[in-house]
């Protein structure tokens, strides 16, 4: 275990781009965790999700870097509305990684589910699958997710359950790929001889064989998943006005874009801000996810 963990880092000191993605991660995981600390939700909040407020004015104030202390709060400045910005990047970090990672874990218990079982049974189970696979790809991703989003009614929840609509497809093709070639090896057929049954024989000797391939696909696509839910939340189609979610932020700037009259970056704060982020933390997964390819791929040794 050591030696391959060993071998794990050496192969990431010898990528310099991919120990830039794991610091990018490390340190959202670090914001993520210490959310409370970094940004202390109000005693008498309901949510900790919901951004404070400060007042009702349309027109947002920018940062306060070098303010007297009681406007301190107001780091990044407030949005739209005057929610407090940098309270809404914090605890959007947590927002970003429930997403990501709930999606990214629904698709792929629904794609090894439905591709191994197409894969390893064949015939019209095989069939039947595969064709309402082919029906889900034929829809191109984002407007799927709006028609889900639309018919079960604005939330963070059912975007996530619209993006994990339409992204286990490609994890039940890949994986029903693999399942054909493997199910004919030897060692699978040496269990069927011994008795064993088809859940065992999928579970022990399947599956095991075929998840490196769902990993990389995986990792790759946590950053896709979080811009995927972010453009739905600026349509005003994910989480309500006041939570804590990048897209909701960027929404809250569009009618800022060009500033004011005679000074078109005076309110660049409420776009480019939460827009960086969104690029640094999708920029650290594909570093990343890049990483996890060449390790876990024998073709790149």
């Amino acid at each position: 275990m050591k030696e391959r963990l060993f071998e794990v880092w050496k192969q990431l000191r010898s990528k310099p781009m991919s120990l830039l993605g794991f610091g990018l991660i490390a340190f959202f995981t670090l914001v993520a965790v210490a959310a409370p600390i970094l940004a202390p939700p109000e005693k008498n909040s309901r949510d900790a999700y919901l951004m404070p407020q400060d007042g009702y004015s349309p027109d947002p104030v920018r940062p306060h870097w070098q303010e007297t202390p009681e406007k301190h709060r107001h780091l990044f400045g407030t949005t739209e509305g005057q929610y407090d910005l940098y309270y809404g990047m914090v605890w959007g970090t947590r927002t970003a990684f429930q997403v990501a990672l709930i999606v990214v874990m629904s698709s792929l218990a629904a794609g090894i589910l439905i591709g191994g079982a197409a894969g390893f049974y064949g015939g019209w189970i095989d069939e039947l699958m595969m064709r309402f696979t082919d029906i889900i790809l034929a829809f191109p991703d984002l407007i799927l997710a709006v028609v889900i989003v639309a018919v079960t009614r604005p939330s963070i929840h059912n975007v996530m359950i619209s993006v994990a609509a339409v992204s286990w497809p490609s994890y039940a093709r890949l994986l029903r790929g693999d399942v054909l070639s493997i199910k004919e090896r030897d060692f699978v057929s040496a269990a069927r001889a011994l008795g064993a049954s088809d859940f065992r024989i999928l579970g022990r000797h399947i599956i095991p064989n075929c998840i490196y391939p769902l990993l990389v696909v995986a990792s790759l696509s946590m950053g896709r998943i979080v811009i995927t839910a972010a453009a739905l939340s600026f349509l005003g189609l994910g989480a309500p006005v006041g939570y804590a979610d990048w897209g909701q932020l960027i929404s809250l700037s569009r009618n800022w874009l060009l500033g004011s009259s005679g000074n078109p970056f005076e309110y660049w704060h409420t776009v480019f801000i939460p827009g960086f982020t969104i690029f640094l933390f999708v920029l650290g997964w594909n570093l990343l996810g890049d990483a996890v390819r060449d390790i876990l791929d024998p073709r790149q040794k």
